[in-house]
């Protein structure tokens, strides 16, 4: 395996060593891969993101969404997405919508019994399917640091007692998502998916098709919740700016417990029986 140490990455950027190490426990960046032996190896494209955070911090902004800016002009944002923004090879499943509606309610069910100031992201695809379970969403804002759902909504509104609505195009690649996202200290969980093209359509909308995963993993769920932010920034900005903000002050949440999970799953089955 051919990288550059730390060392030779700071020497480059002009970081710490300890800095760089820190922003990736931190905030998920770097993210190096490990020699056999278990040192940390970089990539230039890593450096690359690193000129341009340091760049980005002359001018004031912080470390989180200095990050967040300089990550999204590598990759491009012509093609957002919260899906495509996490690592989930080899770890999803064709589900039914029925299914992915019975964990989604868990996941929101579990967020409002135990979560501390939640950031809560969640991606209907339709208006009218965030309709149908607005008043949760509203509960959750009621209880979270930021709440803000994604849908084919006519325009971004923000309003008085429920999460921000930001529209998505359904021609694009957001517009094909689903997405259920609780970043909390004590709680790290989503659920994402995404609906593959097919010649007709089930009878049965329950019966529609997703590839999908979730994860209780707290640094993919982050990466999911600064693919939100990247996504809200083209329709929203001011609200990307805060979730920037917001990010960078919050330490990517604590793994979760064996009781947090059994408990999480515990609400699975029995929205899945009752199905």
């Amino acid at each position: 395996m051919r990288g550059l140490a730390i060392r030779e990455v700071a020497e480059q950027t002009g970081l710490a060593a300890g800095t760089i190490r820190m922003w990736e426990q931190r905030y998920g960046f770097p993210e190096p891969e490990r020699t056999p032996a278990g040192y940390r190896v970089y990539g230039p494209e890593d450096v690359e993101v690193l000129r341009r955070v340091v760049a980005l911090r002359r001018d004031g902004i912080s470390v989180g969404a200095a990050l967040r800016r300089a990550r999204a002009a590598r990759q491009g944002t012509d093609r957002p997405s919260i899906f495509g923004a996490v690592p989930h090879a080899g770890r999803t499943r064709r589900l039914r919508k029925e299914t992915l509606i019975g964990l989604s309610r868990a996941i929101e069910d579990q967020a409002l019994a135990s979560a501390a100031a939640p950031i809560v992201l969640g991606a209907f695809q339709r208006e009218k399917s965030y309709r149908q379970v607005e008043h949760r969403y509203e509960r959750l804002w009621h209880m979270a640091d930021l709440t803000a759902v994604f849908a084919d909504f006519p325009e971004a509104t923000s309003p008085e007692a429920g999460p921000m609505e930001i529209p998505i195009d359904s021609q694009t690649t957001m517009g094909h998502e689903w997405a259920v996202v609780i970043d909390a200290p004590g709680l790290s969980v989503c659920l994402l998916a995404w609906e593959p093209p097919v010649a007709v359509a089930p009878e049965n909308d329950l019966d529609r098709r997703f590839e999908a995963f979730w994860t209780l993993d707290p640094t993919v769920v982050r990466q999911a919740t600064q693919a939100g932010a990247a996504v809200a920034r083209d329709k929203a900005p001011e609200l990307a700016d805060e979730m920037d903000e917001l990010l960078a002050s919050r330490p990517v949440g604590a793994e979760s417990s064996i009781g947090a999970l059994e408990e999480l799953t515990q609400r699975m089955v029995g929205y899945l029986e009752s199905a």
